[in-house]
């Protein structure tokens, strides 16, 4: 089997991550992230069960494709080392209905179960979302007392006592202004100009005294120490030019920000390489979460008639819901659609319409009928019933309309069963346009498989739903992945090759 490029990138990178070893040994501390834009595998897969989803009594996932980057690859086989990626122990997958997850299936180990690999593992819950804390802003007292502008916290009145005032008690010093702007120190203000000297004492070394250069000029902006407002400019009347200098250099600041450490959810997995035969092969999981426990649940067998199916996804990006459920503007649109189906259905199974009630014979004998009586209109024929009838109706881009599928069999009364596929959109004038028409019989399922909807999925990460059917033949099956785009409808991925036949009407 040739390479594919996604596998030749991963072979190129482990040749690379093996000559690097020696330099990477000089500081294991470096952990470098990969590359955001490198792509990340998808895997998709298949649930199927019996009884309770959440307390089912067997049940197993059958992996359908694994998406490398460029190609749909067959999940089954895809890296299988003896199981596949898809299979590997601790890889979670996400359960979807409609393209809404619904819980979480965590594989522990895997089997080949009648020729086909199948995982074994345990359904949970899907987690609780963290409460959010709400974020409260704090609120500034001190400035709540005035409206003026500052640059730093606005000081009352009671914070400031004894002559250590800027105002100053000395003769000459100028009237405060509420205007000019301050620079305050950053730490506690409530006994940084306490004490008689300082900045505004009326001593003579202090900046507010008689005569001084400072008080003569009111709009000018003072420096104040960065450090502990307790020591700095409380004791005698030294002046606040050259210590003060020297202290804010070394002084720490508490509003100064700091380089946090890189928090945990931005750290890459690692585990040892010890434990791992190939070092450079890819993991789909996370690991194991916290509360995984539980034992292998029984091996589901063959394919009874109680068992239901579902959508797995796998993938290490978290990517935005995307529900595939359309809404139709008007109720009367879905209702005349579906009856649309239904007459092409009853059609193409042999049902028809029902013959009209043979009308009663006419009378010899002469009757006098009254003239008020009214003859009642006989009543339409009853439709043919469908067994087993399942239609549902998708949005599998945004924006791009209906996708309809209606699927349903006859009850084997005159002859072999026989069962309908039909997908479809509406056309511009109000009608059904069918894309895909799959008919076919209990007699010849191998030669011709059933198809039956499991549900839409985004299996390539674009955006973009694609139909994933179960092609059920007499003895085996494959899994079918049908992009419906411009008004066609074509088939883009079958698991197992070409195992069985292909489905009539393509």
């Amino acid at each position: 089997m040739s390479l594919s490029g996604f596998e030749r990138l991963w072979i190129t990178a482990g040749v690379l991550a093996g000559a690097a070893l020696p330099g990477l040994g000089q500081y294991p501390g470096q952990i470098t992230k990969p590359d955001k834009n490198a792509p990340t595998l998808r895997a998709v897969a298949v649930l199927e069960w019996t009884g309770d989803e959440t307390h089912p009594k067997a049940s197993r996932l059958i992996p359908v494709t694994v998406f490398d980057g460029q190609e749909l690859e067959d999940g089954s086989v895809y890296m299988a080392r003896p199981e596949p990626l898809a299979l590997e122990g601790e890889v979670e997958y996400q359960l979807q209905q409609d393209g809404k997850p619904v819980g979480l299936f965590d594989i522990q180990n895997s089997g080949r179960e009648q020729g086909s690999w199948v995982g074994f593992g345990k359904w949970k819950p899907l987690p609780r979302p963290r409460p959010v804390t709400a974020q409260v802003a704090k609120i500034d007292e001190d400035d709540a007392q005035s409206d003026t502008p500052v640059l730093h916290r606005k000081h009352g009145a009671g914070d400031v006592g004894g002559s250590g005032s800027d105002s100053g008690s000395g003769a000459g010093s100028a009237p405060p202004d509420p205007d000019r702007p301050t620079l305050h120190k950053g730490g506690d203000a409530s006994s940084g100009d306490s004490s008689g000297g300082g900045d505004s004492g009326s001593g003579s070394g202090s900046d507010g005294g008689s005569g001084s250069a400072h008080a003569s000029d009111p709009d000018r902006p003072t420096l104040h120490k960065g450090g502990d407002a307790s020591g700095g400019d409380s004791a005698g009347s030294g002046t606040s030019s050259g210590s003060s200098t020297s202290a804010s250099t070394t002084a720490s600041n508490s509003d100064r920000p700091k380089l946090k450490k890189k928090s945990s959810e931005d750290e890459g997995y690692v585990e040892d390489v010890a434990s791992v035969t190939d070092p450079d092969r890819p993991h789909l999981g996370r690991g194991k979460t916290e509360g995984f426990s539980g034992s292998v649940l029984p091996s589901l067998m063959g394919i009874p008639a109680d068992m239901q199916q579902e959508v797995a996804v796998s993938d290490l990006k978290s990517r935005p819901v995307h529900p595939w459920g359309y809404s139709w503007a008007n109720p009367d649109d879905e209702a005349k659609m579906k009856e649309q189906l239904e007459d092409i259905a009853r059609t193409l199974l042999g049902l028809g319409q029902p013959a009209a009630p043979a009308k009663p014979a006419a009378k010899t004998a002469k009757t006098v009928t009254p003239t008020h009586k009214i003859t009642k209109p006989a009543s339409p024929p009853v439709p043919a019933s469908l067994g087993d009838e399942q239609f549902r109706v998708f949005e599998l881009a945004y924006g791009s309309g209906a996708t309809m599928v209606l699927s349903a069999h006859t009850d084997g009364s005159n002859g072999p069963m026989k069962f309908v596929t039909l997908v479809a959109q509406p056309d511009l004038y109000g009608n059904v346009a069918v894309l895909v028409k799959n008919v076919t019989d209990a007699a010849h399922l191998d030669d011709a498989p059933r198809m039956r909807l499991v549900d839409a999925v985004d299996a390539m990460a674009d955006n973009r739903g694609e139909l994933l059917f179960e092609l059920r033949g007499a003895s085996q099956r494959q899994f079918a992945l049908y992009r419906v785009l411009r008004g066609q409808a074509t088939r883009i991925f079958v698991s197992g090759g070409d195992a069985i036949g292909t489905p009539t009407g393509e």
